[in-house]
């Protein structure tokens, strides 16, 4: 149905396999390692922290697959929240997609907001004289250029996306050849004492730790899934993008972790007083090829953590579309730009949560805010999803599947120990500040948001349950405008 018009009112499928690609690689890739290898070094205290970039992309594999199988069946607008809406709605009418849009609100723009503090961060390299009033403003000025170069047609943010993933690329293939050409073996490969005490507290603690920063990073695999309305064939490049981009960003994580390790002591990473420590990306180019490479690198740096944050934002601002045009949140973002067809009210709204959390991370320690993050996502994203593979499969065993996932229930085990590990350490990682509590409190608020909602609305549980599988109803839904 390749020359077929998409439904009046409805997105443009304009997204091909390379793009869809580069808009996952370039969100993944963003701000996130070259801010988060001091971290993970501190977590483990050692060079033997590529253990948590492995850790990671296991997870992150385990879990795309999840996300390759549910994104290729159902390829709406709002990723996750189509995924909860079909999968239960028999048992708990639209609480579960209705508390996934209320969490995806707040956690995918404040996982924005922590680009932003990266960029500064780096940004204060190149200007150490910035001060914290100009790197807020700074901040600010980059979110508003965010939103603005978003709020086009997607045809033109596919373009900028390619080229802003052709800067990534570069950024991270130049500090790594820097790397090998002053690579020491014996500074990436000595390890402290006990670094691999498997029956240690510690290396567990550092563990769990580094499983968190290492998922943070490569969280953005699933972009084009909250994009599977503007994705062409989607049965076949959802899958692809996913995969393709997990498998790239491992290759460059590993090489850039064990290349900074062979230049820069981790020591120097883990203090605060020195620059290693807030931009090592930086410090490797000023060791290896001078001052003036290291300002042309950290410059593209700078370029590929707002390409993170671009790419973020378009994805999640998709999110309250479609839950908002099947009444399970606030109508007025079911509207669309009347000309360029993206949705007006969850861009702008995102834009503005980015900002706000990109003040409040500015004077947060960086990885305490990792934490809270990830567990609010585990909680109502993560282990939901495992569920609703699960559930579809014996609930609409006619769904269409262009792609299943490989080895099942192999992946879904894994993607479980792995997001019950994270969310089990988030405590013991980040003492004082809660992160569990905070989560459950956040869940426990939307719960009551929706009763409240639901009243209003005359929904279960205060109205009849409705069941829509619409999926299994229109099987070629998926493929119009392909």
């Amino acid at each position: 149905m390749s020359g077929t018009p998409p439904p009046t009112g409805g997105f443009v499928r304009r997204i091909g396999l390379f793009q869809a690609t580069a808009i996952n690689m370039s969100q993944m890739c963003g701000i996130g390692p070259f801010v988060t290898i001091p971290l993970m070094v501190a977590a483990f205290g050692g060079p033997q922290a590529v253990l948590g970039f492995v850790a990671g992309a296991v997870l992150a594999l385990a879990d795309g697959l999840i996300w390759a199988e549910l994104g290729a069946s159902m390829p709406g607008s709002g990723g996750s929240y189509v995924y909860l809406r079909q999968a239960f709605q028999y048992r708990s009418g639209r609480l579960m997609p209705f508390l996934f849009v209320w969490t995806a609100m707040l956690f995918i723009p404040l996982i924005m907001s922590t680009g932003v503090v990266g960029f500064v961060q780096y940004l204060g390299y190149l200007a150490p004289g910035l001060g914290a009033t100009g790197g807020d403003l700074v901040g600010l000025g980059v979110i508003a250029l965010v939103v603005l170069l978003l709020w086009r047609g997607i045809e033109h943010i596919a373009r900028i996306t390619t080229v802003m993933w052709a800067v990534m690329i570069a950024s991270v293939t130049l500090v790594i050849a820097a790397s090998a050409t002053h690579f020491s073996a014996d500074r990436a490969f000595t390890y402290p004492s006990g670094a691999f005490a498997l029956t240690s507290d510690h290396f567990w603690l550092g563990f769990a730790a580094g499983l968190t920063i290492g998922i943070y990073d490569y969280l953005g695999y699933n972009t084009t899934a909250y994009m599977g309305a503007e994705i062409k064939n989607p049965g076949r490049t959802l899958p692809r993008s996913i995969v393709f981009s997990i498998l790239g960003i491992m290759a460059i994580y590993l090489l850039l972790q064990i290349g900074t390790l062979g230049v820069i002591d981790w020591q120097r990473m883990t203090d605060p007083g020195d620059i290693a420590s807030t931009s090592v990306a930086s410090a490797v180019l000023e060791k290896t090829w001078g001052e003036g490479a290291a300002d042309v690198i950290t410059v593209l740096i700078l370029v590929t953590a707002f390409a993170s944050v671009f790419t973020g934002l378009l994805g999640g601002s998709r999110v309250p579309y479609d839950a908002a045009r099947d009444r399970v949140f606030f109508r007025p973002y079911a509207r669309l730009h009347p000309r360029h067809r993206f949705p007006t009210l969850g861009l702008a709204t995102m834009g503005a949560v980015t900002a706000v959390g990109f003040l409040i991370g500015r004077h947060t320690d960086l990885a305490t805010l990792i934490q809270l993050l990830t567990t609010v996502m585990v909680l109502v994203q993560a282990l939901a999803q495992i569920a609703a593979v699960t559930v579809l499969r014996r609930r609409q065993p006619g769904l269409r599947r262009p792609y299943r996932m490989w080895l099942h229930p192999l992946p879904s085990l894994v993607a479980l120990v792995g997001w019950l590990v994270i969310y089990g350490y988030a405590d013991k990682n980040a003492p004082g500040r809660h992160p569990i509590e905070w989560s459950l409190a956040w869940v426990a608020l939307g719960c009551v948001a929706f009763v409240l909602w639901a009243r209003f609305e005359k929904v279960w549980p205060f109205g009849p349950r409705e069941v829509r599988e619409e999926y299994l109803e229109d099987p070629a839904k998926d493929e119009v405008g392909a």
